[in-house]
């Protein structure tokens, strides 16, 4: 049996059409007929496949490709072989990403997952929400009272839209998630399995009565262009909102505290865990696993390298890593100072008499 596939199959294209799609110049001008098929790995590509090159991690792979044309930047031009059309290009990955939007935009966003193109008779859906056309709701999905989402939204299996919550154009909320207590812009892309505005984890500690829980009555913001990635859990907020800025892009297993104030533009990666009433500037990365104290601040453009533990502010543009995280110049220096101390004791016979 064929390997199956799940998205459309491109076109097949002359190597100048890629070339104009790609803005790449192709070095070889006589193979503008040559035919290509798909795309692929340098590993895994065939003579009908396109394929890039920008790191000297894979020159090995370069070196061995079979691809029928590679998108690779002047500098590393002279490494492909000769069987391979050149196509060359600034920012080959960038020029790679660009052909295959064009060719798998059905692979950008989700769509009805049983290729539903409406309301599926087993929805349920209060009579007092509001779905302009367009709305696609798919089997099992409950939609409750007072709820208002916009043409072009896509509401998947099983997920659990409660009462007020508002919902832009051209969202597409995933399976199994469940969203309340939240106002949600234009083009949000929501991936399966979210939980989105339950109360956070407000409690007075240790008192005559137990753990006292503080209501949680605020919201979740959720700005346009946000990406939500699947197993998320945003918290709403207690007295203030929180709220996802305009474009960020938040991966999966990301858990997001009550208050928490997300910029512009950010990026977290999976299983980041943000305490309640941080803050986020515009512009900010977070590498995997990154853990943030609450009531800290993070400025605008910041950087936090991946598994870091954060407790206190960092600054506009700061580049910060480790645990607890400092400026990664310093945390640099402390790393290979405590190498050579290590080194050091090992050299030492005196230390080994004295173990």
């Amino acid at each position: 049996m064929a390997q199956p596939t799940f998205f459309t199959q491109p076109p097949a294209s002359a190597l100048a059409d890629i070339a104009t799609l790609t803005k790449a110049e192709l070095v070889d001008p006589a193979r503008g007929g040559q035919i290509i098929r798909g795309l692929a790995s340098l590993d895994e590509a065939g003579p009908m496949h396109l394929t890039f090159f920008d790191n000297l991690k894979y020159a090995d792979e370069l070196k061995a490709t079979k691809a029928g044309a590679c998108l690779v930047s002047p500098r590393f031009e002279a490494r492909v072989p000769a069987h391979v059309a050149v196509l060359r290009a600034p920012q080959p990955f960038r020029a790679f990403v660009r052909i295959a939007r064009e060719w798998h935009g059905d692979a950008l966003r989700p769509q009805s997952w049983t290729g539903n193109d409406g309301i599926a008779p087993s929805a349920i859906i209060d009579p007092t929400a509001r779905l302009e056309d367009g709305v696609i709701v798919d089997p099992l999905a409950v939609i409750g009272p007072d709820v208002e989402i916009g043409s072009g939204t896509v509401i998947g299996v099983g997920a659990v839209i409660g009462p007020g919550v508002k919902i832009g154009r051209d969202c597409n909320v995933g399976a199994r998630t469940a969203i309340q207590c939240a106002l949600i812009g234009n083009d949000v892309l929501i991936h399966p399995g979210c939980s989105i505005g339950q109360d956070g984890y407000g409690f007075i500690f240790f008192g005559p009565e137990g753990h006292l829980k503080v209501p949680q009555t605020g919201r979740v913001l959720i700005q346009n262009n946000v990406e939500v990635g699947a197993g998320t859990t945003i918290d709403r907020g207690s007295l203030r909102d929180t709220v996802i800025g305009e474009g960020t892009k938040i991966d999966n297993q990301v858990q997001i505290g009550h208050n928490v104030t997300i910029g512009r533009h950010c990026l977290l990666a999976a299983q980041i865990g943000l305490a309640g009433s941080l803050t986020l500037g515009d512009n900010v990365a977070l590498g995997a696993k990154v853990g943030i104290n609450n009531h800290v601040k993070i400025g605008d453009g910041a950087q936090v390298t991946a598994m870091s533990g954060v407790k206190d502010d960092v600054p506009p543009n700061g580049r910060w890593g480790g645990f607890f995280a400092k400026p990664t110049r310093q945390w640099f220096k402390e790393i290979l100072a405590v190498e050579r101390l290590a080194r050091d004791s090992k050299a030492d016979p005196k230390q080994e008499e004295r173990e």
